[in-house]
């Protein structure tokens, strides 16, 4: 993955920083960690690839944070991801005007965390218009999938579906969703095309087949396995 240096935690309860340090460093990226945003502001902030964020900090907020990252050209194409308590749909909103590419919501699971880190990594450094997961390579724009540089022959409808799941890691889609997502445009399509659809993917995509994961009351998502 291409990007420019570690990842940047700023968090002024120290045991959040280290749970966040500890669980994505063990998902292979470097980690740092502030305690406040004005401890932040003294590191060399344009050298960071992303900056999770928390939003209910003494003096500083993480939302004044993300404005003064924002207003400097150095600093202002680094992702930000808040990480906070405020769940609140007007907060939400407010992260997302302060410039936020992602917002997750306290308390959350460290293994969704991570894979909203990998999402937002490959949103902002990942070759325009090609999606990769590890081997699998997923071309936008010549509608292509590639494993190991190998091409994967997949029809329009397999592609879109491979699209949808790996392009939202860790989010699940129920069978009315993929029906009006995919087949919004093919008239009357029975919920067991969807499962059809799911299991031929699975096993053109081989080793990755695994990775898409059906969840009882959810429906169908793309999940990175331990």
């Amino acid at each position: 993955m291409k990007h420019r240096g570690p990842i940047l935690v700023v968090d002024d309860e120290e045991v959040n920083c280290m749970i966040l340090k500890t669980n994505l460093s063990l998902a292979g990226y470097d980690v740092e960690t502030a305690l406040s945003a004005e401890e932040a502001m003294r590191l060399p902030l344009a050298g960071y690839s992303l900056i999770l964020l928390d939003v209910m900090m003494d003096n500083m907020s993480g939302f004044e944070f993300a404005r003064v990252l924002r207003s400097h050209p150095e600093t202002s194409s680094i992702p930000i991801i808040f990480c906070t308590a405020k769940d609140s749909e007007e907060s939400v909103l407010e992260g997302y005007d302060n410039g936020a590419d992602d917002y997750v919501r306290k308390p959350f699971s460290i293994k969704e965390l991570v894979l909203r880190v990998k999402g937002v990594m490959r949103r902002c450094y990942d070759e325009p218009g090609v999606i990769n997961f590890d081997t699998l390579k997923i071309n936008t724009i010549e509608k292509r999938c590639y494993i190991d540089e190998k091409e994967v022959v997949l029809t329009r409808t397999e592609f879109d579906l491979l699209f949808l799941l790996v392009s939202n890691p860790g989010v699940f889609f129920s069978r009315d969703e993929i029906l009006d997502r995919i087949w919004s445009h093919d008239g009357i399509v029975l919920d067991r095309t969807v499962d059809v659809n799911i299991n031929r993917l699975r096993r053109k995509i081989g080793c990755y087949g695994k990775n898409i994961v059906t969840k009882s009351g959810f429906g169908y998502g793309f999940e990175e396995q331990s």
